[in-house]
């Protein structure tokens, strides 16, 4: 029984978050990946386009609960979740014609576009705070979850009780169901083949007659909808504050980078090695231990390699290790 519930705990606080958090981070390091494998650069604004789509989730959401709509046992959000993929689009594609477009068409380097694209993110940055504010946001209108540790503890009778939220398991399948479209976009349509071929060689495909413009406005319009998704579901499963999906940035390069730039399927490994990798080494082993360990004794101390307040420095460690070592990342994708 000790055994069991020590793998109930071990459940309960690593694999059911670290899988939710791994999903988040696999489809933000997909849009990283796709910006450096087809348009060339690190997009450092990626983190606040996360959040841009996700203030205007919120408040599409906010619009709909006033008028009495809801999405019934599932969060509303994802009601809105498509127009607000539809108004990010604009806005990325605006970024793109105003800011980017000048810069591809002077065959810039691609530190220049990385330096833009701070610039980009700041602004970003500041347009989202002044439209939705600084404050803590919870919009998941209300808890929901597939398994809750009353009713857990009453099916099995153990002492240790396993929570899996609704969110969290939204979060994993909507995540499958994005990443399974993508590679079939990417592999089944000409569309797909064309931004494949793009990034493969841009010489050869632009004398095979593929129109770059077409390739930039689809790889974009597929950032926005995967930066959105992932931000939402973020913002499901924790909450939401716009500063914090600038600290998310590292985490999804950490993750397309581990996996491997410019490597879709890198991406997807990338961000689960990162998420467990923080939420293991964060993680206090003490009520495990004291489950395992013989005649019911357990630590003093927490078991804690790393306070929680230093999770990000497991992403930026991780990175630095696969940086110096193995730069193509685990998935052999372009060299950083």
């Amino acid at each position: 029984m000790d055994i069991l519930n020590a793998l109930v705990a071990l459940a309960n606080y690593v694999i059911v978050p670290g899988l939710a958090y791994g999903a988040q981070l696999a489809l933000g390091a997909l849009g990283v990946t796709l910006i450096y494998g087809i348009l060339r650069f690190s997009n450092f604004a990626h983190g606040d386009t996360m959040a841009f789509g996700t203030a205007m989730t919120i408040i599409l959401t906010n619009g709909l609960l006033a008028l009495g709509i809801t999405f019934g046992p599932l969060p509303t959000a994802l009601l809105a979740l498509p127009f607000a993929i539809m108004l990010t689009c604009v806005l990325v594609l605006v970024t793109d014609r105003v800011v980017y477009r000048f810069y591809r068409a002077q065959k810039a380097d691609p530190v220049i576009l990385v330096i833009v694209s701070m610039g980009v993110m700041f602004i970003m940055n500041g347009i989202v705070r002044f439209t939705i504010g600084v404050r803590d946001i919870q919009f998941a209108d209300g808890e929901r979850f597939i398994m809750s540790v009353p009713t857990f503890k009453k099916l099995t009778g153990l002492q240790e009780g396993l929570a899996i939220k609704t969110t969290q398991g939204i979060t994993v399948v909507v995540a499958m169901i994005a990443v399974a479209l993508l590679f079939w976009f990417l592999n089944k349509t000409r569309t797909g083949k064309s931004m494949r071929a793009f990034s493969d060689n841009e010489d050869l495909a632009l004398l095979s007659g593929i129109n770059p413009e077409k390739v930039v406005m689809v790889t974009w319009m597929i950032v926005a909808a995967l930066a959105t998704t992932a931000g939402v579901l973020y913002g499901l499963d924790k909450s939401f504050k716009a500063f914090t999906y600038f600290q998310l940035l590292l985490p999804i390069f950490a993750s397309a980078v581990v996996g491997g730039l410019g490597n879709p399927l890198g991406a997807i490994g990338g961000g689960f090695v990162i998420a467990f990798s923080e939420v293991t080494i964060t993680y206090a082993f003490k009520k495990v231990i004291g489950y395992m360990a013989p005649g019911g004794w357990e630590p003093d101390s927490l078991v804690q390699l790393l306070s929680t307040d230093y999770k990000f420095a497991v992403s930026f460690a991780i990175l630095i290790i696969v940086l110096l070592f193995k730069p193509t990342g685990l998935f052999k994708g372009q060299s950083v």
